[in-house]
């Protein structure tokens, strides 16, 4: 709780790196809609170790994008959490080790085809087998490591990159003219909808590589699609998912999920604002268990 006045009013910790210290882009909206929930939020860095997580009734990740290099620090931080932690450790354990699209795979959602490499000849042999293949670290966020691979028998990873484990997939061409469709649900419903776009010189739709965002209707296609794979999710683990950002494409005249980001997933605050009420909404029922 934090001391408003002569009010006590539950406070909500929003995790965040160094980098984006004080909030993932868009921030301001997210920081309105807590406050016109009645609720105090703060940003605070993951690994700051004069941040008491005790003293938050909600504490929910948001922009903590440097946890793919310290993951097994991460998730020791996320277990000491409790269970203030939206979505929990036990998720982002499942969920920041990209071997989860096999198990979304194996429970029938349609995804990009996924193979799991541990060593170069398992890279070579699944690069191999798709022709174009897109090569990424199995544990990675915002693109970092990826490697789009033309010739997979002779692939080797870069002196200087990542050395495995990897996920291998098959180069969707419909990412050069159709981009990347990202469907935000909260509390288990479909909300809002982005298209992103790569530069003409990469296929990762990431700001920092020249991609390109923008808000569209959310599509009743995609909206099932996103609802099937959180719902999936929820079976697989049998967790309760707060929050969700369910990213396809259309591979093979077919709409599939490429990422189900339940760990760190931007809200896209700067395109999709009112992607804030929903979030604070779902925020504030858990913040006021017994009167929401």
């Amino acid at each position: 709780m934090e001391q408003r006045g002569e009010a006590q009013v539950p406070l909500v910790l929003l995790a965040t790196s160094r980098e984006w210290a004080e909030g993932e882009p868009g921030h301001g909206a997210l920081d309105a809609a807590l406050t016109a929930h009645g609720l105090a939020s703060r940003w605070v860095v993951w690994d700051d170790l004069g941040v008491d997580w005790g003293t938050a009734e909600v504490v929910a990740v948001r922009s903590t994008w440097d946890y793919d290099g310290r993951r097994g620090e991460f998730l020791g931080w996320a277990s000491g959490v409790g269970p203030a932690l939206l979505n929990g450790v036990s998720v982002f354990r499942w969920n920041t080790d990209k071997r989860y699209l096999i198990d979304l795979q194996q429970a029938g959602l349609p995804i990009v085809p996924t193979v799991t490499a541990d060593t170069v000849f398992d890279v070579r042999a699944a690069a191999d087998k798709f022709g174009l293949a897109v090569v990424k670290p199995r544990v990675g966020a915002h693109g970092r490591g990826l490697e789009v691979v033309a010739d997979g028998k002779v692939w080797l990873p870069r002196e200087d990159g990542h050395q495995g484990p990897w996920v291998v997939q098959p180069l969707v061409d419909s990412i050069h003219h159709d981009g990347e469709t990202s469907v935000f649900v909260i509390a288990g419903r479909p909300v809002s909808q982005v298209q992103k776009m790569p530069s003409r010189r990469d296929i990762r739709v990431h700001e920092e590589y020249g991609g390109t965002s923008r808000s569209v209707e959310l599509t009743e296609k995609a909206a099932s699609l996103a609802a099937s794979a959180v719902a999936t999710v929820v079976d697989l683990l049998g967790e309760e998912i707060v929050y969700a950002r369910v990213d396809m494409m259309r591979y093979r005249d077919q709409l599939v999920v490429s990422e189900v980001e339940l760990t760190e997933p931007g809200l896209y605050l700067d395109v999709l604002p009112l992607n804030a009420l929903p979030f604070a909404e779902a925020v504030a029922a858990r913040a006021y268990p017994r009167t929401w």
